[in-house]
């Protein structure tokens, strides 16, 4: 099943996804799919829904995934080819950072270029939305906790990424992270199938690769992450990205208004977006 958010005659919803469009699923009991992650009725709530009529993919307007996550966990340099074009140490623990809600938008809406910069980078990943709540999860358990897959676009405003040794300020400006289009369950990928991952900026291929290469699998990731915190239905753990980044291409390739660029992750789809400068203010 695919599950989707979106914003339809102005009003947030949320469904499943078919091949005849979006069938809504939001109630007050269940106003967004968080809220059914949180009690654990998505699969009830989409067999009571069966058969019922759909929205036309074309009316609706596309939300992140899950547009106010608990926590967004982000995970750097988690491919060896981008370890190494970074010019980064290896290390036995996954690097993390956080993303805050505003920063995320959703399929087909525009990617935002700050007025603060030029160096906007795409970020091909694969994201892992959670179903279940735990702490100290072990990876045996791990896969039991993954509520399905999503694709993700970690853009990142690289001179400012690199202000200090920390991410936050680069990772976090409104609207760079794209999120989408929709999470397939986890019963429709086997667990520890391995997806590919790739990304194309104006259809060219800049970053491909499976999640074979990765260095710490979901489940180390979310054995790790819960060490520390619990994760929650609705929380998003973004797995990493490939080596192919723009900030380490020569010359640089950074991403500029009227670009178009795709995430594709297989078995999942293609998360789409166009690059858009900030608006004025005032």
């Amino acid at each position: 099943m695919k599950f989707t958010s979106y914003i339809h005659h102005g009003q947030p919803g949320w469904g499943m996804t078919t091949g005849a469009g979006i069938v809504p699923l939001h109630s007050s009991q269940y106003p967004t799919l968080l809220s059914a992650l949180q009690a654990g009725k998505l699969e009830d709530l989409a067999a009571a829904a069966e058969g019922a009529p759909a929205v036309a993919l074309g009316d609706i307007q596309f939300l992140p995934v899950i547009p106010t996550p608990g926590k967004i966990f982000c995970v750097g340099h988690n491919y060896e080819e981008h370890r190494i074009e970074t010019e980064r140490d290896p290390t036995q623990h996954p690097l993390l950072f956080i993303r805050v809600a505003e920063s995320q938008t959703g399929h087909l809406q525009p990617i935002v270029l700050p007025t603060e910069s030029t160096h906007l980078d795409y970020e091909g990943e694969i994201a892992v939305v959670i179903g279940k709540a735990g702490r100290r999860i072990r990876p045996t358990d791990a896969w039991s906790h993954v509520a399905g897959y999503s694709a993700y676009n970690d853009g990142s405003i690289r001179d400012w990424q690199k202000h200090t040794i920390q991410f936050t300020a680069g990772k976090n400006f409104t609207a760079t992270g794209a999120f989408g289009p929709w999470m397939v369950t986890r019963g429709e990928i086997a667990d520890g199938e391995e997806l590919t991952l790739e990304t194309r900026l104006n259809g060219e291929v800049m970053q491909r690769t499976t999640t074979a290469s990765m260095i710490f699998s979901i489940p180390v990731l979310i054995e790790y992450i819960s060490t520390f915190t619990s994760l929650q239905p609705g929380d998003v753990i973004v797995t990493g990205t490939p080596g192919g980044v723009g900030a380490k291409r020569n010359p640089p390739v950074w991403m500029k208004p009227g670009d178009h660029v795709e995430v594709e992750v297989g078995k999942v789809g293609i998360l789409s977006n166009a690059i858009a400068a900030e608006p004025a203010q005032g």
